[in-house]
């Protein structure tokens, strides 16, 4: 069962990596949409590809249940999650990901005795 959580995981995150090298860009907000002091542009669906693959790559937490989407630098991290531990490694590992600019968090705590 676990090899098929990396299989998928991994083939998520190829698909993804993939995905981002078609990414456009709207050239007239430059300023705005995420350039860093260097000039260098962070796309959106590669700082996506690189915070799932950070929380994947973190022991004790469960990359499928934590959804990641990200908007001009800006992630915002939703989902059930087992503890509030699980939530704030979360955050912090996505706040360590280059490029991101803030992490807003949505997750919820999962209900005792669901699954």
């Amino acid at each position: 069962m676990k090899s098929i959580k990396h299989c998928s995981a991994f083939f998520l995150a190829l698909m993804l990596a993939l995905i981002a090298g078609c990414a456009t860009t709207d050239e007239g907000s430059d300023t705005l949409a995420g350039r860093s002091a260097t000039g260098q542009y962070f796309d959106d669906s590669a700082i996506t590809t690189k915070v799932k693959a950070a929380i994947f790559n973190e022991p004790g937490l469960d990359s499928a249940e934590i959804n990641v989407e990200t908007h001009q630098g800006n992630v915002q991290l939703s989902g059930f999650v087992e503890s509030r531990d699980a939530i704030t490694r979360a955050v912090e590992v996505a706040q360590r990901v280059e490029g991101v600019r803030s992490v807003k968090n949505d997750m919820r705590l999962r209900e005792t005795g669901y699954r």
